[in-house]
């Protein structure tokens, strides 16, 4: 695949940290759009809001950095738009402010991205939408394994907004015939988290309910977000961003049993396979995961 100039939100962040160093291994340039920036080598930084219209009209029409002026050609247009600038999760900003941010930050870079006329934009949805995560109480699905045609339903602001933000996407390609993929990104894990957290989840599993025992490797990330940049013509797509097992020791036909007593399985599982499946990343996109949690911990 070609070096691709990437404009990529949120590249701070504990996802975006990992993501933008396996792209630049890969050939392509990026240019981080946050708040703050990242401080790694070979990644151009600009500071910007995505709540702001303007500022992603004006950071799209942006030189990454002081050697574009050399040439003369004026500013080079940027091949796709990788968005991952959010509030994170519930309970750190009131509900109306994380809905604010996420969905109108996304529709900000969105529109801008379509009508500067950028080929590729991939967004970060999130498994939340699913429903279960931030549920008052606790809330089953309708099946299992959880996949990309489920009928979405959060009851959170958070979760609320990533639909809302697939939603957007799916208006603009509509729209403009671009390709726009969602990536609904499963529990974020560090290199450095999997010693720390992994011996826990194994004596206490109840504690990964919420998140249908789910993760996915940050750095596998990196590869998911570039097979969809390498990915042409597939219009608008939904792709759970997902690890091939679950974050469990349990098989996972007895995960299931133990924790999703009454909820049905709509086909048959593997022995470990995740029940936030990851095989639509896989059969579309060739993904073949690099960092499964057994690697990290006995």
């Amino acid at each position: 695949m070609s070096s691709k100039r990437i404009f990529f939100t949120g590249g701070s962040g504990k996802a975006g940290k990992h993501v933008i160093p396996y792209l630049l291994d890969q050939g392509h340039r990026v240019i981080n759009v946050d708040l703050v920036p990242l401080d790694h080598p070979g990644v151009d930084n600009l500071i910007a809001d995505i709540t702001d219209s303007g500022q992603m009209f004006n950071a799209m029409t942006s030189y990454a950095g002081f050697d574009e002026l050399e040439p003369g050609n004026g500013v080079p247009q940027f091949d796709a738009v990788v968005h991952f600038a959010a509030v994170s999760r519930i309970l750190i900003n009131p509900d109306n402010e994380t809905f604010r941010v996420n969905t109108m930050g996304t529709y900000n870079v969105i529109e801008a991205a379509v009508k500067l006329g950028i080929k590729k934009i991939i967004i970060a949805s999130s498994e939340t939408t699913y429903g279960i995560c931030f549920a008052d109480g606790q809330t089953n699905p309708t099946a299992l394994p959880l996949e990309e045609d489920y009928d979405v339903d959060p009851m959170d602001s958070y979760g609320l907004s990533k639909v809302v933000n697939e939603r957007t996407a799916r208006s603009f390609q509509r729209r403009s015939g671009l390709d726009i993929y969602a990536l609904r990104i499963g529990n974020v894990v560090e290199p450095h988290e999997y010693a720390k957290l992994f011996p826990h989840y194994f004596k206490h599993p109840e504690v990964r309910r919420r998140n249908a025992f789910c993760y996915i490797d940050a750095r596998d990330l990196g590869q998911i977000v570039d097979l969809c940049l390498g990915k042409d013509d597939l219009g608008y797509q939904v792709f759970n961003a997902g690890n091939d097992h679950n974050g469990a020791i349990i098989p996972s036909k007895e995960l299931a049993e133990r924790f999703f007593p009454d909820v049905p399985l709509s086909r048959e599982l593997s022995e470990h396979e995740a029940l936030f499946s990851n095989r639509k990343i896989k059969e579309v996109l060739g993904f073949k995961e690099q960092h499964n949690w057994r690697r990290y911990v006995s």
